[in-house]
């Protein structure tokens, strides 16, 4: 968290409370895995040094047990379950702007969970369907249901809630199976090199994770979890290998920063896509280098590996940690740097082809919702979704494919895009 601080240090509630203690703050951490609240915020949300750790969380303390205002994952929740739910008018006009922008950026779909994070989430999902209408706005939307949401959402079941909706589609329950590096709170099977205290946390315990799978399969789901630590995948591992998706179906692993072998050789036998950003590369190299080691780099953001065992793979921005332009994910991809870098690419024997990292930002994304032969390709019989942009990425080094820009964005044979 304070990697971007002078001296690299991780701001607490004193440094905050020297802004103001009438009125409560809370700083995120780029990956929404850690932030910190001044004093008032702790007041709020009562915490202090009696508060246990909630599940899931860790409230950071000093020496004598006070807490410093630091919070990881769930303690995180404490603070937000007392900060004032966000209107609808403001949802619905924050999903038009991010619309349009998405258009300009060359989208024509995508995955986004959004349903347990503004109060309702029924007038959530309402929202969507009010926006994205098929006429005025159309956008291939495929939504992650998050767990303790989705016994209020899939009620009804899913095929019938799919069913008059062919702009958004529920797809998925999503899970935090762990954290994010950045945080030390990825959940690895050996302890951080530069903080042997500890090795993350675990969103949920082994048996916890198995038990909101199993509820999944229950509702006819397939299940899609955050996992960026290699312990994290193996718990998710096992639980899909307890629990199968239903026939027809496929889960998703979302991030999987680092892996092992063996889990690898366990993926194969599993029906799963691995859902991959590579811009994680280009933000978090090379201080992760120091946090996870060079023992554990070589198996550690290894797209090229996960494609040539055979895996389906897609790739996303995960936006809006990073930025959503799928053109600097494709640079990241090929690259393995920052745009503004001028070096060979962090761990460059994984750097994916153009063809490869185009593929999986196209059928890739179909795939990971099963619907490859329907999306995902220019192609008679597949729907008319397709970007137009004004050069040939393949006329150009990968540099110069960040001033291209888009020059219509087409859904369902329709433009919603066109820069005149």
């Amino acid at each position: 968290m304070g990697s971007l601080w002078f001296g690299g240090k991780i701001r607490d509630r004193h440094i905050l409370d020297e802004v103001t203690t009438d009125h409560p703050i809370i700083l995120s951490r780029v990956c929404r895995h850690a932030s910190v609240t001044n004093s008032y915020g702790l007041q709020l949300a009562y915490i202090d040094a009696e508060t246990p750790d909630p599940p899931g969380g860790i409230i950071v303390r000093d020496n004598h047990g006070i807490p410093t205002g630091y919070l990881l994952d769930h303690a995180q929740d404490l603070v937000k379950n007392v900060m004032p739910e966000q209107d609808f008018t403001y949802v619905k006009k924050a999903l038009k702007t991010s619309l349009e922008d998405l258009y300009s950026k060359g989208f024509v779909g995508g995955h986004t969970e959004d349903l347990n994070y503004y109060g309702d989430p029924i007038e959530t999902l309402n929202s969507f369907y009010e926006l994205i209408d098929g006429e005025k706005f159309k956008f291939r939307t495929e939504l992650l249901v998050h767990h303790e949401a989705a016994p209020i959402i899939l009620k009804m079941g899913i095929d019938k809630i799919n069913k008059d909706k062919p702009y958004v589609q529920l797809n998925s329950v999503k899970i935090f199976a762990d954290g994010a590096l950045g945080g030390t709170t990825a959940l690895l099977s050996e302890p951080y090199s530069d903080d042997p205290s500890t090795n993350g946390v675990a969103i949920h315990s082994k048996d916890n994770l198995q038990k909101i799978v199993h509820s999944a399969r229950k509702m006819d789901m397939p299940v899609a979890i955050h996992v960026i630590g290699d312990l994290a995948l193996e718990y998710a591992i096992e639980a899909i290998e307890k629990y199968p998706p239903p026939a027809g179906k496929r889960d998703r692993l979302i991030h999987l920063q680092v892996t092992r072998d063996d889990l690898i050789q366990r993926l194969k036998e599993l029906a799963v896509v691995l859902d991959i950003q590579p811009r994680f590369v280009a933000a978090d190299f090379p201080w992760v280098a120091e946090r996870l080691g060079n023992k554990r780099l070589d198996s550690s953001f290894a797209w090229k590996t996960l494609l040539e065992e055979g895996l389906m793979c897609a790739s996303g921005s995960d936006a809006p940690i990073e930025p959503v332009d799928p053109l600097l994910g494709i640079h990241a991809a090929v690259t393995r740097r920052k745009p503004e870098e001028k070096h060979d690419g962090y761990i460059p024997h994984e750097k994916l082809s153009l063809f490869q990292a185009l593929q999986l930002f196209t059928i890739g994304s179909a795939m990971a919702v099963g619907k490859e032969k329907e999306m995902g390709l220019i192609k008679e019989g597949y729907k008319a979704d397709f970007t137009i942009l004004n050069k040939d990425l393949f006329d150009l080094i990968p540099d110069e494919w960040l001033h291209v820009h888009v020059v219509k964005s087409v859904v369902d044979d329709e433009i919603m895009f066109d820069k005149k």
